[in-house]
């Protein structure tokens, strides 16, 4: 790759300990480049040997997050995608399993030519040319190294893009690191010896950062912004304080007021237009506008874990800031619904049900969709949200005693819920599946088309006859009980054109009930939301104030009473 081809290199490293916040931190930056008129990637290396993220529990490691190509990635991406403008792909996330599985193909085939297949030069080599591949087309290409330095996984990522830093050159690579200062409150005093042990500790693998972002809950005082400078050989003025802020889509602001994308823009010697973050600024101050709180009960299996559905909380709070309401969502674990009944679900201006796999919970989710529908509550199914409805509609409407899912119950007696074992994917080629199939490649995956009925709910949501939208399952709905269930009234008003496979339900006699067998979590962003999502949290605002018209009026009447007592 010639240099006036290759991208600027930002390499994004982090110390002390995990969860700092590096993709968010990544992001934010990316976002303020973008207003400066550069075109940003930004790609995630992880220091696991699983192949990808698919297979992984979420209690371990969070949100799988779905690329438009069918990529199953760290949730950091999702990151990426709410704060850019630019997409995602397979190409941006990079796992030590798919680099080792690259490197043994390689050696099977004899590409090294005999060679001793290494971790150096052949490991590494590997991590540099992924590097390439996800940063091509770019001005700037963010890598961020997941995990800590001094973490024994991650030795072969920071070897990499030191050899990398050195084949561009100095004014076509820059090092961030991002560090923890954590605050003594008995002594008063933020410590900055982690810091200083942690660039250290980057030093002695001969990577010295150009940048520094210390977070701590409170602003860094200059004082200790000279110490870490004079300790670590970083310029004072590179020394950035990365605060905790009450809302994460004002750190683009934040970042840019100490100057961090200046300093970005200096040392790749770039010359751009001035920063505009007017468009941030109006996601910031939506939050003002929300004059009404609304509760959204999340039913799920893993709501123990906030990571878990971290995109799904991420739509429904910009459906918040484009509703004016603020989206308060309370967790009920579908199991206590078994235990409890449908009594904890009470006082909710809507239900939500995403998706999940596996058995544990089930029955929950189903009581959950059935109140829901019976008691006029808005009902937004996903994924599995959406296969609940169905059964749950199957069963008490249609009277089809035992509907189930063969990937519950294999042999129940109605299986409303079934193995497709062949479909189109967005390309138009034909895949396919069987029961027998590995878990980390028999799914729908990606962007997938479906078309929505004339006059149907769906429809006038999105405003389109043709959408397209994310997909991560295995099971679909079975249009053998199509008549049946349309018959009594749970409308499919989007199915894929090829296959016509069930894309969403919905039931038109109802204030607001919709299953998708898609997530639309992945494409919503905080400056345009998504239609679904926005038209969901509306019809909760209407259920909630619908409610306390209710309420009022049955008060005079209590006080009047009281008051003749």
């Amino acid at each position: 790759m010639s240099d006036e081809n290759r991208p600027h290199y930002l390499f994004v490293t982090g110390g002390v300990v995990s969860s700092l916040g590096k993709g968010i931190a990544a992001a934010s930056l990316a976002a303020v480049l973008e207003t400066r008129g550069l075109k940003v990637q930004i790609i995630k290396l992880d220091p696991y040997l699983n192949v990808d993220a698919g297979t992984m529990s979420p209690f371990q490691h969070g949100e799988v997050f779905v690329t438009r190509d069918g990529a199953e990635t760290d949730l950091d991406l999702g990151h990426y995608e709410r704060f850019l403008h630019g997409k995602t792909s397979r190409l941006s996330n990079v796992t030590t399993g798919q680099i080792y599985r690259n490197v043994l193909d390689k050696e099977r085939r004899g590409d090294y030519l005999g060679s001793t297949v290494q971790v150096i030069p052949h490991v590494t080599d590997e991590i540099q040319l992924a590097i390439e591949r996800g940063g091509e087309g770019a001005d700037i290409c963010i890598a961020e190294i997941g995990g800590t330095v001094g973490d024994i996984e991650s030795l072969p990522f920071l070897e990499a893009i030191r050899q990398l830093g050195i084949r561009v050159g100095s004014k076509r690579a820059m090092y961030m690191h991002l560090t923890l200062l954590p605050y003594v409150k008995s002594s008063g005093e933020m410590k900055t010896k982690p810091t200083q042990h942690s660039v250290k500790e980057l030093r002695t693998i001969g990577i010295q950062p150009d940048v520094l972002l210390c977070r701590s809950d409170r602003p860094l005082p200059d004082s200790e912004r000279r110490k870490i400078a004079l300790f670590t050989n970083v310029a004072e003025r590179s020394v950035i304080s990365a605060i905790d802020l009450d809302d994460i889509y004002k750190i683009p602001a934040w970042l840019h007021q100490q100057g961090l994308d200046e300093l970005v823009v200096e040392h790749f010697g770039l010359q751009t237009r001035k920063t505009d973050l007017s468009q941030w600024d109006r996601v910031v101050t939506s939050r003002d506008a929300q004059d009404l709180e609304i509760e959204v009960v999340m039913v799920g299996k893993y709501v123990d874990l906030a990571d878990a559905y971290i995109s799904l909380n991420e739509a429904l709070e910009h459906a918040g800031r484009h509703t004016g309401s603020k989206v308060r969502i309370r967790y009920i674990e579908a199991e206590t619904i078994v235990r409890q009944g449908d009594r904890v679900l009470q006082g909710a201006d809507a239900i939500l049900v995403p998706g999940g796999f596996g058995e544990r919970g089930i029955e929950g989710k189903i009581v959950a969709c059935q109140y829901a529908r019976e008691n006029g509550i808005p009902y937004l199914g996903i994924c599995l949200g959406m296969q609940v409805a169905v059964i749950e509609f199957a069963r008490h409407v249609c009277g089809l005693e035992g509907a189930h899912s063969t990937e519950i119950d294999p042999d129940t007696s109605h299986p409303v819920i079934g193995l497709v074992t062949e479909w189109h994917d967005s390309g138009g080629e034909v895949q396919r599946r069987t029961h027998s199939s590995d878990k980390g490649g028999t799914m729908r995956l990606g962007a997938q088309r479906a078309r929505l009925s004339a006059g149907s709910r769906a429809r006038a949501i999105y405003n389109a006859e043709m959408i397209e939208e994310r997909h991560r399952h295995r099971y679909e709905f079975n249009n053998h009980y199509r008549e049946t269930i349309e018959g009594r009234g749970l409308r499919i008003s989007g199915e894929t054109p090829e296959d016509h496979l069930a894309e969403i339900v919905e039931l038109p006699d109802h204030p607001w009930f919709v299953g998708c067998q898609f997530h639309p979590e992945f494409s919503s962003t905080p400056r345009e939301g998504h239609p679904l999502f926005s038209s969901f949290v509306r019809a909760a605002r209407e259920h909630h104030l619908s409610h306390q018209v209710d309420a009022g009026a049955a008060a005079p009447a209590t006080s009047s009473a009281q008051g003749a007592a």
